[in-house]
């Protein structure tokens, strides 16, 4: 085996980067026993770590880049080896070597597009807000209720642009005092974060910060998960700032039990819903999507085989949504079958991640008149 550098200078190296807890690993293999991966294709997170304690690691290798952080493994280890940790130090690892295995070099791209207009899309920056065009959305403004962040996928991408105007529909519909700050914003820095780019994610969450200080910013709803968990978790620890943040799940419990958004219809169809792992697994996020769902006449609520903590990830995590898997290996793919097996008319989520494989799988299935891919606040606009 070649090593990417010498014995003691890549373990030191990789323990500057945040990997440490590797050390305790003792090989039990829980980890592989859970990972997604081993359901389409053969990846041992338990050989990653092995490798990582004596600093054999091949850094070339695409092995570093599959884990989608999705959660599992760090529920069984009985050691607490913290294998996202150590995986996302491996990374940095790596980017830092400007070493990027073919399928990954699209992060390169992203990359530059998040330095340049602050978005992994490379759209301009000055069009952010066009989503919210015709929809009654006002710029925030200190003493407003709350600012909504929908996230770069919700205001770039067509698909998705649709959750948040269903979004915007219902925060009016409920009287709520919001506002956007559309080109203001910044990605929250998350996905490229897991793929090792320290250095960007914390100068988009700088300024992400600045931009809501100098707002007067102190709620933040969010429609992604994945900014869900990094404004809650990641920023206070990094930057030492609180600000009250709530997922779009929660926050239309929050409205519906206290009367201000109420169900107007009825919804006769067959759903199931998908627990995203940032919503889920990182955060403890089950119980308000499905009680938004059960308080829906008409709507027959049916669980997936993998479900709440032990969800099956879509497989956009870790950064691997800019990342091209084969058909073959395709974790969407999966579960889209499990929720058709259950007899799902709609599939329905709460993270754009999720919607945007789930909705890929649908067309290389071929599968687009059997099921529909849905956000949970797609289907309250219909009910509300």
């Amino acid at each position: 085996m070649e090593t990417a550098a010498p014995f003691k200078e890549a373990i030191d190296e990789l323990r500057e980067n945040g990997a440490e807890a590797f050390k305790f690993c003792y090989q039990c293999g829980k980890c592989d026993t859970v990972c997604p991966w081993n359901r389409v294709r053969n990846f041992s997170m338990r050989k990653l770590i092995r490798e990582t304690t004596f600093g054999l690691i091949e850094i070339e290798r695409e092995e570093l880049w599959r884990c989608t952080t999705c959660g599992r493994c760090p529920q069984e280890c009985p050691r607490d080896v913290k294998q996202i940790d150590n995986i996302i130090a491996l990374r940095r690892f790596a980017a830092g070597y400007g070493v990027f295995p073919g399928p990954v070099k699209p992060i390169r791209t992203v990359s530059g597009n998040l330095t340049a207009d602050g978005n992994p899309f490379g759209e301009e920056r000055a069009k952010r807000a066009d989503w919210a065009k015709d929809l009654s959305v006002k710029t925030f403004e200190e003493g407003m209720e709350i600012l909504y962040f929908p996230g770069c996928y919700l205001s770039y991408d067509a698909r998705l642009k649709k959750v948040a105007a269903a979004t915007v529909k219902i925060l009016n519909k409920a009287g709520v005092n919001f506002g956007i700050l559309g080109a203001k914003e910044n990605c929250c820095g998350e996905s490229i974060r897991k793929t090792g780019n320290e250095s960007l994610f914390k100068r988009l969450a700088r300024e992400n910060i600045k931009t809501w200080i100098d707002h007067g910013v102190q709620k933040i709803l969010v429609s992604s998960p994945h900014c869900y968990h990094t404004f809650k978790n990641e920023y206070p620890k990094e930057f030492k700032v609180n600000f009250e943040v709530v997922h779009i799940s929660q926050y239309l419990y929050e409205l519906m039990n206290e009367g201000r958004l109420r169900i107007n219809k009825d919804y006769a169809k067959k759903v199931t819903y998908h627990d995203p792992c940032y919503l889920g697994r990182h955060n403890g996020i089950y119980d308000e999507p499905r009680a938004l769902l059960n308080k829906i006449p008409g709507l027959q609520l049916d669980e997936l085989p993998e479900s709440r903590e032990k969800s099956f990830c879509c497989g956009g995590g870790g950064g691997r949504i800019w990342i091209e898997t084969p058909k073959s290996e395709r974790f969407a793919n999966l579960r889209l079958e499990q929720a058709l097996a259950i007899g799902a008319e709609e599939l329905v989520t709460a993270c754009p991640y999720c919607i945007t494989n789930f909705e890929d799988s649908r067309v290389v299935l071929g599968h687009d008149d059997l099921i529909q891919v849905k956000d949970i606040t797609e289907v309250l606009q219909e009910v509300v």
